[in-house]
């Protein structure tokens, strides 16, 4: 590409015929290069079953064409229109047998279900032979933030008893491997198996969630597989995710696509904020300024390559009681942090905020009364900087001071069976981002930059390989582990690697069954550490340095949160102690040298000193752009053709000044600085620089 892409989510069938040519001379003078057309109007595209009205769309991609800008189409199938559901009511998705989701939002449909599928097909094929000849077109998505439901209708779970014979073969082979002589739950017969709204069986949650994520992967790749029909060998296919929808497996599905793309959305105003206060709510909107790296990381990590940002903030994002813009500045900042990281496309939702419709206060690029205010012209500077700056910024390769493991089938385990409570006493169903989260953030708060990695894309390499490359790896949380990871995870520090355990790592197996072995299974030997107890705690456990000292320098305020394994060292360093009467005989933090290389185990969920203490002793020399004052972050990242770029962002309401250790030249101001000189970064304030060769 020669720039990265940048435009909106725009939807002219939503607003009067004659604002068509305002709005895309608007985009024009914003420097945009893309929208995204056409996905959530299916009743447009077919009012009835079987009439098409399919030339709508031809001015707005003919002035799109006009102005340069380039156009992404999406499939319509997401948003099912009423003579379909009217017609054929048996393609309501269910979220119990027997009880239909009703109709008037999105997405309620089944769509496994053949009727569904039929009049999906005919659509898709209509409109994209329709565009896809059109000079505008580079892409297309297919369907839209898949994975919202898990589908309970009779059809579907016929085909997940099909998918555990396949699994399985024998019924006497599922009894063993889910251990349903518990409860008497043996099976007779595949007949005897019970629908999954009743379920309490964690094996059988593992393999339904596994299933649905199935189900959701094939009917992506379906649509895909008929666009490409039409499709010319340069347009891309792609999807829209959201990455907390229960149904996705993002690197499964992602496989099936020319390119990653997603939907980062994130708080603004103090949301991003610096320092970040201890604990903010996650969800499907991130909080603070690491969730929305983290954001970013997870986007890379899905193929392990640069991606596209299909939508993010315009203004607020949310319900009509949720109404935080950004402050001046932060549209820019939050923009060029994803481009840091590999984003090689921004797009933001909407480009006209609606008058009508359950999103009329997720605000756009233009307000409701359709005047281009401050967030146009905030927008429209980054378009032009994004311009300025062209092929150095597009495809970019992010720095990693360290790698994260993430794997999905954990993430599903601790949910079905988590680990840690809510503060009122109740499961906490993000158990695996409750322990996860932490270690990437302490990762960030020391200045660090993370790679994160699926375990499948990690165990496919030589453990020598990946340790040479990334020498530091944090496997915290990995629940549900093979035998086969567990070899490879030992192999990674015997050729040198730094592996750092978290807690509930290696625990279970790959039916997340638990291990029969001393934790953490298969590496506790390794390790010089086990513990055959643990303990969730209501309040933070603080920790010290034990009295033979530690090379782990920690602040009085580090602590141990929500969680405590029973860690012994058994040939291990104790880094960390507690300081708590009966927690007191654990270790919180052991290390031992195997091999080549260590194994360090955390056996708690560290509060942010903690976690920071960790980090700076997992990488005590993070290289020359670490001495930043309070509230400004470094991130760099290697050019497509090798050269090497820093990004410099303050996030707080004060200037910043910061001594360039190298020789640098603003990309977006094309200024050289010379090594030791000061830039001033203003409030809110992002700079792009090339270091010098």
């Amino acid at each position: 590409m020669p720039r990265v892409l940048f435009g909106a989510a725009y939807y002219p069938e939503y607003h009067p015929d004659d604002l068509l040519k305002t709005d895309l001379d608007l985009m024009a003078e914003a420097r945009f290069s893309v929208i995204r057309v056409g996905e959530s109007v299916w009743s447009t595209w077919e009012p009835e079953n079987g009439r098409f009205d399919l030339d709508w769309l031809q001015p707005a991609l003919d002035g799109a064409h006009e102005r340069g800008i380039s156009v992404i189409l999406g499939t319509p199938t997401y948003a099912v229109p009423p003579w379909l559901a009217r017609q054929y009511p048996e393609i309501a998705g269910e979220r119990a047998p027997g009880q239909r989701i009703g109709w008037g939002g999105r997405q309620e449909m089944d769509f496994t279900h053949p009727a569904y599928r039929f009049h999906a097909e005919r659509i898709i094929r209509r409109v994209v032979e329709r565009y896809a000849g059109h000079p505008a077109v580079i892409g297309f998505q297919a369907d839209n933030e898949p994975g919202p439901e898990l589908l309970h209708n009779h059809g579907v779970f016929q085909r997940f008893v099909d998918y555990l014979r396949g699994r399985y073969g024998e019924v006497e082979t599922l009894n063993r491997e889910w251990g349903l002589v518990y409860w008497s739950h043996r099976l007779s017969t595949w007949a005897d198996l019970w629908t999954p709204d009743g379920n309490k069986q964690p094996q059988y949650e593992q393999a339904w969630r596994r299933f649905q994520a199935e189900q959701v992967t094939e009917f992506i790749a379906w649509q895909a597989g008929i666009v490409r029909e039409y499709a010319r060998p340069e347009q891309f296919v792609t999807t829209c995710i959201s990455y907390e929808r229960p149904g996705v497996d993002d690197e499964e599905l992602t496989r099936r696509l020319d390119v990653t793309a997603g939907n980062p959305y994130y708080a603004m105003q103090e949301g991003l904020a610096l320092p970040a206060p201890p604990n903010s709510p996650q969800h499907w909107t991130t909080h603070d300024t690491w969730a929305l790296y983290l954001s970013a990381d997870r986007m890379y990590s899905s193929r392990q390559a640069p991606f596209l940002v299909t939508e993010t903030n315009a203004q607020a994002i949310g319900p009509s009681w949720v109404n935080q813009p950004a402050f001046a500045g932060q549209w820019r900042q939050a923009a060029w942090a994803m481009v840091s990281r590999g984003a090689s496309m921004i797009e933001y939702w909407q480009w006209r905020t609606l008058v009508s419709g359950t999103e009329t206060y997720w605000g756009g690029v233009l307000p409701h009364s359709g005047r281009s205010g401050r967030t146009y012209r905030e927008i429209a500077r980054i378009g032009g900087e994004l311009e300025r700056a062209g092929e150095l910024v597009t495809g970019l390769t992010p720095d990693a001071d360290v790698a994260m493991l993430y794997s999905t089938p954990s993430k599903w385990a601790l949910a079905a069976q988590p680990p840690l409570a809510q503060p009122d006493g109740g499961p906490d169903q993000r158990s695996y981002q409750g322990i996860v989260d932490p270690f990437y953030r302490g990762a960030f708060d020391t200045g660090l930059q993370t790679r994160v990695l699926h375990v499948g894309q990690a165990v496919a390499e030589d453990p020598a390989t990946l340790a040479a490359r990334h020498p530091v790896l944090v496997a915290a949380a990995l629940y549900v582990a093979e035998d086969a990871t567990l070899e490879w995870l030992r192999g990674y520090a015997a050729a040198g690697g730094h592996l750092v355990l978290g807690p509930r790592s290696c625990y279970a197996d790959h039916e997340a069954r638990a291990r029969r072995q001393v934790q953490p299974a298969g590496l506790a030997g390794a390790a010089g550490a086990w513990y055959d107890e643990f303990s969730n705690v209501a309040t933070d456990i603080p920790v010290h340095t034990p009295s033979g000292g530690s090379p782990l320098e920690l602040p009085s305020e580090a602590a141990g949160t929500r969680w405590v394994d029973g860690v012994q060292a058994d040939g291990a360093e104790a880094l960390a102690v507690y300081r708590h009467p009966h927690f007191g005989r654990f270790a919180a933090v052991t290390t031992r040298s195997h091999g080549k290389g260590r194994i360090t185990y955390v056996g708690t969920v560290p509060n942010a000193a903690l976690a920071q203490a960790l980090f700076r002793w997992l990488v005590p020399d993070a290289g020359a752009w670490t001495a930043l004052p309070v509230g400004v972050t470094s991130t760099g990242a290697t050019a497509v053709d090798g050269q090497r770029l820093r990004f410099l962002h303050n996030w707080t309401w004060e200037a910043a000044t910061v001594q360039v250790p190298v020789a640098v030249r603003d990309v977006l101001d094309a200024g050289d600085h010379a090594a030791g000189e000061a830039l001033t970064l203003g409030p809110w304030d992002v700079r792009v620089l090339l270091e010098a060769p």
